[in-house]
């Protein structure tokens, strides 16, 4: 019964897939329709010999821990927070969650022309009235700058996770904890934090699979620059396919982000075993 629902989503996964290996292997420019040519390897030789790939790389690494980092600590604190019993804790829930139903895109306009814009932003607004001179944040900190915009997006996700496993926990081990003497930080290194470990781990697996492709807050807020400052795997893929028309080296730079976020995604899902079967 569910075998034309299954073929279904195996054609719609397996015919690109194989089109873009295809592609892979050709040099396929659309600047020049009718003259593709067989090249076998030649396109994933010279995508991954490009000096911006190594930097796509470094730039994707930084941009995932640093969203992880700032979104499982933030996520951690704002989640103590909302499990305390406080005057309308219903409405600070929805505001926190609030900033997740934002587009990717129009989060990174508000950010970049209501916040950190070096004239008219709020920030410089701030910097002005304490008698600071305006800073440029895409311009001198662009990846700090992505990053701040990404974890501000991400960081509902984490909290609504942690939250539901925080409430999950026995109060009765708590009350245990503080009758033997226990602080308020021991309570939550050794009760709280390792009832948080497995949700965590969740947190980390499906926040890293969604950061590796990144792209809609990059485009809009610096186009990948200064330079290279702000490209990642998936805008160097977008920018060879697109902005320069190569379609075989763009096809052979997508095939490599997969086959990366695939031993990315497989690492994280055995380090997730083995937390759910500790």
């Amino acid at each position: 019964m569910i075998s034309p629902a299954v073929v279904l989503l195996l054609g719609w996964m397996l015919v690109p897939l194989g089109l873009t290996l295809y592609f892979s292997f050709l040099r396929y420019n659309l600047l020049m329709p009718g003259m593709e040519q067989w090249t076998g390897w030649t396109n994933y030789y010279f995508f991954l010999t490009d000096p911006s790939f190594w930097d796509a790389i470094r730039n994707t690494l930084t941009l995932v821990v640093g969203v992880l980092v700032i979104t499982i600590i933030g996520g951690v604190l704002l989640a103590l927070l909302l499990d305390q019993e406080i005057w309308g804790r219903n409405i600070v829930r929805l505001l926190v969650i609030a900033p997740f139903f934002v587009m990717p895109t129009v989060s990174a306009l508000v950010w970049k022309n209501m916040f950190m814009n070096p004239v008219n932003g709020l920030f410089a607004q701030l910097f002005g009235l304490l008698g600071l001179d305006p800073f440029d944040f895409f311009a001198h900190a662009p990846l700090s700058s992505i990053i701040a915009i990404v974890s501000w997006q991400w960081l509902p996700f984490a909290t609504l996770i942690l939250l539901t496993a925080l409430q999950s926990l026995d109060r009765e081990q708590l009350e245990a904890a503080e009758m033997d003497g226990a602080g308020s930080v021991n309570r939550f290194i050794f009760v709280v934090l390792p009832h948080l470990a497995r949700a965590i781990t969740v947190v980390i697996l499906i926040q890293t699979i969604f950061l590796l492709s990144i792209f809609a807050e990059i485009l809009v807020t610096t186009n990948g620059g200064p330079g290279t400052a702000t490209t990642n795997l998936t805008f160097l893929v977008y920018a060879q396919s697109l902005l320069q028309f190569d379609v075989g080296g763009g096809s052979a730079g997508g095939v490599v982000a997969i086959v990366l976020a695939n031993i990315v995604a497989i690492f994280l899902m055995r380090m997730i075993g083995r937390n759910l079967d500790a």
